[in-house]
């Protein structure tokens, strides 16, 4: 399990080493929620391509190894020359997990996906959002981007369940 203290451990790690993260997933909803409203195996991240290697150098000092590579994964190079994974999940030894999403920013800002998501595109506003998780305040994706990332698939009950929490405390439809 991923809990309170981890998450907050992680952001201030990777934040403190200019590596920007925006929550997403379960704990990113939590967040937007403002409380955490279940358990959660994992802290899903969307990040920038370019901050690839060295979150994975840091996270690897804290024990942290690749897991698995999702399908979506599409390698490319990152900025120093380094072929990076855009879809990927590390795992410690005590089974917390970080699953991650690169993608690279463009001119208009947007967030231009490099993990196989086509035709998926990121607006500024998508990453406006903020939330709090015992007390710290973290870049979340926007709860509308959350319920358009949560389209497409069958969820299940626990995912519907967040959906629901997220319409009613943003009044989305």
């Amino acid at each position: 399990m991923f809990r309170t203290e981890d998450v907050i451990y992680t952001y201030q790690l990777l934040d403190a080493a200019g590596i920007q993260i925006w929550l997403c997933g379960g704990w990113g909803i939590d967040a937007l929620l403002g409380e955490q409203t279940r358990p959660h195996k994992d802290l899903d991240v969307i990040m920038l391509v370019d901050d690839v290697a060295r979150m994975r150098e840091l996270l690897a000092r804290e024990g942290y190894t690749l897991k698995e590579l999702w399908s979506e994964n599409r390698w490319t190079v990152d900025a120093r020359g380094a072929e990076a994974a855009t879809a990927f999940v590390l795992r410690d030894a005590d089974e917390r997990e970080v699953d991650a999403h690169a993608m690279r920013l463009g001119e208009d800002g947007r967030g231009l996906p490099a993990w196989d998501a086509e035709g998926f595109n990121f607006t500024q506003q998508d990453f406006a959002g903020e939330g709090v998780v015992a007390g710290l305040t973290v870049r979340c994706l926007s709860p509308e981007m959350q319920i358009v990332s949560h389209t497409g698939y069958e969820l299940p009950a626990a995912h519907a369940q967040d959906m629901a929490r997220l319409r009613a405390r943003f009044n989305i439809s």
